[in-house]
């Protein structure tokens, strides 16, 4: 087999054990990598009574056929399982240097299930897995915990995933750290390493699996390399992060503000030339990549560099609370990253409680201290307060769902889909966003079918994904669903969204890597298939119809910007999107004619049992 090792390190932290788990090709060629391949191997593994926190519920760390060579911007790993958030399938994904390290260390990745008596974290490195007792570590915070692992192996080329106390704790929307401040963000994947006494995996060594053809490989990579630094996208990206869309956002009303009821705001003070202005701006960038869209704040305070806040992070401690103080949403985005939880469901949780605030649905005695909009210390306080589980912080560190539901709230006004908190995109802005927000794998996610770059002028001919109104619906079903399958590959290849590659260079690059001969239509049929087994993960869990949809807070047409009155039509999309899918319309999972199709025979087998 090329382009893979063909093997995944399954553990057992119960037994502590370890062994190979060996990877067919056929298996390989079917779900390619990545999240895909670790929602194929979850499915064997889970049952509908399996809990989300339960020993059980097994956490895959997985890489593609693309992490750790020449191309471009392929340093990516996903996690994945059940999700302790959202109780359905879960998925995050991050990039560094730790991919690398994974694929070098002789694995394309590594099954967890059971719990350690203990706290213990993995060593990975050229073929040997050790399991080490990780009690001196527990508390520790996700920069320090890389940094004694690092010392205790007196390797500084480790790579280092873990979690910080919030993991610990199993908040649900903890997450994993990698590389200093890069974070598998979304879906609580960091409760779940939590739960088995998992504090870290660190990984190292430099096997490589060979390559079908290394020559056609460089020369795609050279040319790759070339587009990306020719592409104008890339340079905006390398000059001001991800925060070059923040003015853009505004404009378009795809920035929300004030929890989801405003869309114009005063974005001058958080963009990211006013972060460039401001601060010691140093780029970073994911191992092999070209762009550098990170941000190293350097001599943030005397002696201290932090992790500069992207897109979306700056929203959601900036505008979505009405906050425009930069100190605030970087202090913010730095606890956060020092804890280990999701920036977006915090960020919306913290926006979420100074909107009831103002309802009058929380009060200053339960609170402790007044909310009020724009207010940076009570956002920080409220962080504080999630990640020591204190007062009411407890109820915000189980997002925006459980607060509508112990407050008594409808639930339109919690600004989440299937339970995971909306990320800041608009879906008002950007009518195919809305219904790939509604349908998306994992719940609300703006990477599982991010269609505002369509709409803004980044087709893809080979599939007929072309730009249109988009404030308009009707049409927008169908190239949305083929726009979230060949987005959804990107995290099985796996590829940074971020990368402009056109689907030639990928059949070619994924054909060079491993012999086969995937042509578009094989490479569409591949994200089809990966958004159904995903699908079928949630099916087992109980996931219908009623849960693809957006919440008022979210669809309900705003009075301001270039949205003003304007909403989605998502029952007209959704029906376009489930007759491409072949759902069936009363259930919503896909029929056993359309998993039949796509090879998925036995979750045909177990949905219509």
């Amino acid at each position: 087999m090329k382009g893979y090792h063909g093997k995944f390190l399954e553990v057992d932290l119960t037994s502590k054990t370890t062994q190979d788990l060996p990877l067919s090709e056929d298996f390989c060629k079917k779900y390619i990598g990545g999240a895909t391949m670790a929602a194929a191997l979850v499915y064997e593994r889970v049952h509908p009574e399996t809990d989300p926190l339960s020993p059980d519920n097994p956490m895959v760390m997985a890489t593609g056929p693309f992490t750790g060579t020449p191309i471009p911007m392929v340093s990516r790993y996903a996690v994945a399982g059940i999700s302790p958030l959202t109780g359905f399938w879960g998925e995050a994904t991050s990039g560094g240097v730790f991919p690398f390290r994974l694929k070098g260390s002789g694995w394309d990745g590594l099954i967890v299930t059971g719990k350690a008596d203990g706290p213990v974290y993995l060593f990975l490195n050229n073929g040997r897995a050790e399991i080490r007792d990780a009690s001196a570590l527990w508390g520790e915070d996700s920069y320090e915990t890389q940094n004694i692992i690092k010392a205790d192996l007196s390797d500084d080329k480790v790579s280092v995933a873990c979690i910080g106390p919030a993991g610990e704790k199993q908040i649900r929307y903890a997450c994993i750290m990698n590389d200093k401040g890069r974070a598998a963000g979304r879906c609580g994947m960091g409760a779940l390493m939590g739960s088995k006494n998992l504090k870290a995996v660190a990984v190292a060594g430099n096997k490589r699996p060979a390559f079908a053809d290394a020559g056609k490989v460089g020369e795609l990579a050279k040319q790759a390399i070339k587009d990306i630094n020719g592409n104008l996208v890339a340079v905006a990206f390398r000059e001001y992060g991800t925060l070059m869309y923040m003015d853009m956002g505004m404009t378009l009303g795809d920035t929300p503000a004030k929890y989801f009821t405003k869309s114009v705001f005063p974005v001058g003070d958080v963009t990211g030339q006013a972060l460039r202005q401001r601060y010691s701006v140093a780029n970073y960038a994911c191992r092999g990549c070209p762009i550098g869209c990170g941000r190293d704040l350097k001599q943030y305070k005397p002696g201290l560099d932090v992790d500069g806040p992207e897109y979306e992070t700056t929203v959601a401690f900036g505008p979505l609370c009405m906050n425009t103080n930069f100190d605030s949403i970087i202090e913010a985005n730095h606890l956060c990253n020092v804890h280990g939880i999701d920036t977006i469901s915090a960020g919306v949780s913290v926006a979420y409680a100074i909107y009831l605030y103002e309802q009058g649905a929380l009060t200053k005695d339960r609170v402790g201290f007044e909310l009020k909009w724009g207010d940076d210390e009570a956002i920080l306080k409220l962080i504080e307060m999630i990640v020591n589980q204190k007062g009411i912080g407890e109820l915000l560190s189980r997002g925006t769902l459980a607060m509508a539901r112990e407050l008594d709230r409808d639930d339109g006004e919690a600004a989440q889909i299937k339970g995971l908190e909306v990320p800041m995109h608009d879906g008002r802005a950007f009518h195919g966003l809305a219904v790939s927000y509604a349908t998306g794998p994992r719940g609300a996610c703006h990477l599982k079918g991010d269609y505002y770059n369509v709409d803004l002028g980044n087709m893809v001919l080979e599939y007929m994904i072309l730009p249109s109104d988009r404030l308009v619906s009707e049409g927008k079903g169908e190239p949305a669903a083929k726009f979230q399958s060949f987005k959804d590959l990107f995290d099985a290849l796996t590829l940074c969204k971020f990368a402009p590659l056109q689907v030639p260079q990928l059949c070619e690059m994924l054909n060079a890597l491993t012999g086969w001969e995937f042509s578009p239509e094989d490479l569409l049929k591949a994200g089809d298939r990966s958004v159904n087994i995903k699908r079928a993960v949630s099916s087992k869990f109980g996931l219908t119809r009623e849960h693809d949809t957006i919440p008022k807070i979210c669809r309900d047409a705003l009075d301001e910007g270039t949205t003003a009155g304007i909403q989605p039509d998502l029952e007209t999309m959704l029906k376009e999107y489930y007759q491409y899918r072949g759902w069936d319309w009363e259930t919503g999972k896909p029929t056993k004619e359309k998993l039949i199709d796509l090879g998925l025979n036995q979750a045909a087998e177990d949905l219509y049992s």
